[in-house]
């Protein structure tokens, strides 16, 4: 196996995680491999740190927060690999990590992601993403997050890799573009896969790769402000971007009905001003040159797309 792989680390004060997450990058059992954090203007000395304890670790610094999106997006700008694996900061990597998203990948020409097997960081034995979903009610959600860990062994077509802990294949973001920063943080890896998906790749959930995830380091636990504006603002972006007019009115009963349910549950937890700001910049956002063109040779994909979308929702109401 060659490893044709790099691996991009975005970072924003995230001092207190850095020294497990790099430890265990470098007790993987494929070597050789570049490994570049890419720091959003952080000011705990996170970026210091880096350079002084990791000197194979290549350091990018940004001048403030660009985002999840912006972060991701140089760090794979400045590889020229075949592969690149994308990692959150509050990661801990397992014994062959890396070796298994390059051989899961490798093995899958047509595949544009592969997502490990993330599970709960202090609670290995539950999952904490084993790829997401997507489905016609609008909503995002992880495969079988809080389950046993142990349900989750066998390989599978998902919709999304999650992009904490995934490997892209490089030359598709070529074809299709890079993460799109107008997500800021939320639904961008979500997005990037559907417009793959679009083009007629697939992704693919790799349980051989385990990463333990503490989750929401950044942005703080549970709901709050932040994570529900722009949750919601990029649901609404996320929608007109990918989906045809025809398929968004194919859709319309489905959606009202999520996003209607959505605001019951942010509303009952306070949330519902944030909540409900954030759907008004979704549709600000939305504008004709974002939307991805639609292309006759891909309607096959389109239409393999809603199936799923529907089998999604069937899977979501039945809590899968």
């Amino acid at each position: 196996m060659m490893a044709d792989v790099a691996v991009v680390v975005p970072n924003y004060n995230g001092m207190r995680f850095l020294k497990a997450c790099l430890d265990s990058l470098r007790e993987q059992t494929l070597q050789g491999f570049p490994v570049i954090l890419v720091d959003n203007g952080s000011v705990d000395g996170s970026a210091d740190f880096v350079e002084e304890h990791y000197p194979e670790v290549t350091v990018r610094r940004l001048e403030k927060n660009h985002g999840f999106c912006a972060a991701v997006n140089e760090g794979i700008r400045m590889v020229q690999t075949a592969y690149v694996i994308l990692l959150n900061n509050d990661t801990v990597c397992e014994p062959g990590f890396v070796a298994a998203l390059v051989r899961a990948i490798q093995e899958r020409p047509r595949c544009f992601s592969c997502a490990s097997k993330m599970v709960k960081m202090k609670h290995p034995d539950r999952i904490d993403n084993a790829g997401d979903y997507y489905c016609a009610l609008g909503w995002a959600f992880a495969r079988g997050k809080g389950k046993p860990a142990d349900r989750y062994q066998t390989g599978c077509r998902i919709f999304s890799a999650c992009a904490g802990a995934a490997i892209y294949r490089r030359e598709v973001f070529d074809e299709i573009g890079l993460f799109d920063e107008a997500h800021f943080a939320y639904l961008e890896d979500v997005d990037v896969a559907y417009r793959a998906r679009i083009a007629g790749y697939y992704n693919y959930y790799t349980p051989e790769a385990v990463v333990r995830h503490v989750g929401s380091a950044t942005s703080g636990p549970g709901y709050n402000e932040f994570k529900t504006r722009y949750s919601s603002r990029n649901s609404i972006y996320l929608v007109y971007k990918n989906m045809p007019w025809p398929q968004i009115i194919l859709n319309l009963p489905f959606l009202a009905a999520g996003f209607a349910a959505k605001t019951v549950f942010f509303a009952r937890r306070g949330l519902l001003r944030e909540y409900v700001t954030g759907l008004g910049k979704g549709f600000r956002m939305c504008s004709r040159d974002k939307k991805v063109r639609f292309r006759g040779k891909n309607l096959p994909h389109y239409l393999r797309i809603q199936w799923e979308l529907w089998i999604n929702t069937c899977r979501r109401l039945a809590g899968v």
